[in-house]
């Protein structure tokens, strides 16, 4: 009998040897959710992924609407996160050193909101995602985004974005590969603030888009181009192995292969380094979303697979170095 798609019984059909076991490793990009949360991902289960052969050192937690505090006004429920996260990194022995979270960057009050979030965080806030991300077939995904469509363009939000920058703060995003050009916008526009690409745009592949791909490609790489003429623009390189990209490895007897990541999605990758220049990429796990198609020790083979074709000091700028210094570790 198949193990139910997604369990640890299912990701151990699929275990390679671990490729280069001591370098080192910054993962910029995972989450976490408390008991009965969205996903069944706590410090144990990251625990059990970075102790699985891969020399992980320090890991950033990035913001996915957990624990948030439902009793009191809604601008201060993401609070709950931050605080949650904070107890989580003070057990977590040093493993989780920075927390981007979210707040609503158009808020008069903002740096009361971001003073919140500095205390709640025992010192680890380095950054906000206020995602772009807007869905505009949300039936087809398995994850929607529902900020509105005009965000990027909203100068109380671009003001927000500002104010990241001088306080030292960096700006994520999460978006759809339609919105591309409107974080080119975004990122034209405010060029004091150091703004991280996340998930190369989410380039999505089911629904209607399942029969785009080629030219959602085409535009996209055309796209992440002038994205990278920004210089405060850095890119995260992950997050292709959610089920709204289409790749449809969740719905299989077996998870993906680091050999048919790097075949079917190295691409993106090559594309994204090129573009930006290694000192500008960092690799992301971004779990336990891409959990959903294969394991931690696998991500980080492919990810090691498609480094090989740099040297060994753009490696570690990829591994480590863009990570530690982006996000103040």
């Amino acid at each position: 009998m198949t193990p139910q798609r997604g369990t640890s019984a299912w990701l151990g059909l699929v275990v390679e040897d671990v490729i280069d076991p001591e370098r080192l490793i910054v993962d910029p990009h995972h989450h976490l959710w408390p008991e009965g949360g969205a996903l069944p991902y706590g410090l144990a289960e990251l625990h059990a992924d970075v102790g699985d052969g891969h020399r992980i050192e320090r890991t950033v937690f990035v913001e996915c609407r957990a624990a948030y505090d439902r009793d009191g006004p809604e601008h201060l429920a993401s609070l709950g996160e931050t605080r949650f996260v904070a107890e989580q990194a003070a057990a977590s022995g040093g493993l989780i050193g920075a927390i981007v979270a979210n707040v609503d960057l158009r808020r008069d009050d903002l740096d009361e909101l971001l003073d919140a979030h500095a205390e709640a965080s025992g010192g680890l806030l380095r950054g906000v995602r206020h995602a772009l991300a807007c869905a505009e077939h949300p039936e087809v995904l398995r994850i929607p985004g529902r900020s509105p469509r005009d965000l990027s363009t909203d100068p109380a939000f671009r003001r927000g974005v500002a104010r990241l920058g001088e306080r030292g703060l960096t700006y994520d995003t999460w978006h759809y590969h339609y919105q591309n050009r409107d974080f080119l916008e975004l990122a034209r526009a405010v060029p004091g603030t150091t703004m991280v690409l996340d998930h190369f745009g989410t380039p999505l592949g089911v629904g209607p888009y399942a029969a785009e791909r080629e030219s959602i490609a085409e535009q996209w790489r055309v796209d992440v181009a002038d994205i990278a003429t920004c210089p405060n623009v850095v890119a995260k390189l992950g997050g292709l192995a959610m089920p709204d990209n289409g790749y449809g490895w969740h719905e299989r007897d077996r998870p993906a292969s680091s050999d048919e990541l790097v075949a079917e999605q190295g691409d993106w990758y090559r594309h994204t380094v090129d573009s930006f220049g290694p000192q500008r990429c960092m690799f992301e796990s971004n779990f336990p979303v891409d959990r959903f198609s294969l394991s931690y020790r696998t991500f980080w083979n492919a990810a090691k697979r498609i480094a090989a074709a740099y040297d060994a000091d753009e490696q570690e700028a990829m591994f480590r170095a863009t990570a530690t210094r982006v996000y103040s570790l």
